[in-house]
């Protein structure tokens, strides 16, 4: 898969589908890659889409510099992907930290996203001390550390006993994660506070969030739909914060849905 020169750093990605077809891009959450929208490609791209998705920096095979990241940042990383690709104006999918990059593509780059994904995400990150306390866990003792409640956040109790395989290739994104890249993306979140902003977007939006999501709860979903006029709003039964991989049924039916609409 190809890399390309974006904002100063090396971007890794990947498109499917026609080349004519309708241009729509995928972002990663924290300590995954391009590899978790796996369970979408097929139906995204059967319904007539050019999927481009990437791993953001810090992640997968992208460049992983060291120092605190920003959300802001992360967003104009997307914006150097899609000028290098020469893209005008995408769909935009992202799911937890790459929610919090669509939320400031919506407020900063209205004009290059028709309609606005968010996916188990949050406008603010409580608390500074939690992020602190991950970001000195793998200090010392590496993404291992913290894969297991990783895991444990990102899928319900009855998908880790039914998902073994599946969820074998999400701890495999987990644990390649650059250390460095992880912890210049807790920054990026842990700085984070976009509830004051987000009521500016009027980009067509839809906030989708697992039911028993842990991590960015449905509350903080129900927060963003609040703040954005007329977005719509999908629970996912039976899912935890990794909802797109969890039930990638429900997901990609809410997500085209919106799209088709």
């Amino acid at each position: 898969m190809p890399h390309i020169d974006a904002n100063g750093i090396r971007l890794h990605y990947r498109i499917d589908g026609a080349e004519d077809g309708r241009p729509l891009l995928l972002s990663n959450s924290l300590a995954s890659n391009l590899n978790m929208w796996d369970p979408q490609i097929a139906d995204l791209t059967a319904a007539g889409f050019r999927v481009i998705r990437y791993d953001s920096r810090g992640h997968g095979q992208s460049d992983a510099p060291d120092g605190a990241y920003s959300i802001e940042m992360l967003a104009e990383d997307a914006v150097a992907l899609l000028d290098g690709l020469g893209i005008a104006r995408v769909d935009y999918c992202g799911l937890s930290k790459g929610g919090m990059v669509g939320q400031m593509l919506g407020v900063k780059h209205r004009d290059r996203v028709s309609k606005l994904i968010l996916a188990d995400t949050g406008a603010y990150m409580p608390t500074r001390e939690m992020w602190d306390g991950r970001v000195l866990t793998v200090q010392k003792g590496g993404m291992a550390a913290v894969v297991d409640g990783t895991i444990e956040r990102w899928f319900t109790p009855a998908s880790r006993q039914a998902m073994k395989a599946d969820i074998g290739k999400v701890r495999e994104m987990i644990l390649g994660t650059p250390p460095q890249g992880f912890i210049g993306c807790c920054r990026a979140i842990q700085a984070m506070d976009q509830r004051g902003t987000i009521g500016g977007i009027d980009t067509p939006t839809l906030v989708i969030v697992g039911a028993e999501d842990p991590a960015t709860t449905p509350e903080q979903a129900r927060e963003i739909h609040g703040l954005i006029t007329g977005s719509g709003y999908v629970e996912i039964p039976e899912a935890a914060h990794f909802s797109n991989f969890e039930q990638p049924a429900a997901f990609t039916k809410a997500m085209l849905g919106f799209l088709k609409a």
